[in-house]
């Protein structure tokens, strides 16, 4: 897998250690919901999103590489993704895909595919 797409930048803000959860997300056009869970797995970092009623409730896992900045005064993550990129990434089962290789390679190749 990419280590640079599952993991923080350096210009990301991002402290270790930080609790990131209840964050307000922001796409880079416009809000998309609160982060539900995250990790700092070394080489398998992500952001779990809730992205709430705009897409009925659907859950999206983002790699941390997507994060472009984090703003803690603010409790706002700015993510690297419009919210139409978000909302077609692959499915995310809490409790199913967080482990499973297959899934974080595929959400991996939408992400690393992206034509911006």
């Amino acid at each position: 897998m990419r280590t640079d797409l599952w993991g923080y930048s350096e210009t990301s803000g991002h402290a270790p250690g930080a609790e990131l959860i209840g964050y307000r997300v922001e796409a880079s056009d416009g809000h998309i919901g609160k982060i539900d869970r995250h990790s700092e797995d070394v080489g398998r970092s992500y952001v779990v999103v809730d992205t709430g009623p705009w897409i009925f409730g659907h859950r999206v896992l983002l790699p941390a590489g997507l994060v472009a900045r984090i703003v803690p005064e603010d409790e706002t993550v700015h993510i690297a993704a419009t919210k139409a990129e978000i909302k077609d990434s692959p499915p995310f089962e809490s409790g199913q895909h967080e482990d499973d290789l297959p899934h974080l390679q595929l959400i991996e190749r939408y992400y690393s595919n992206r034509h911006m």
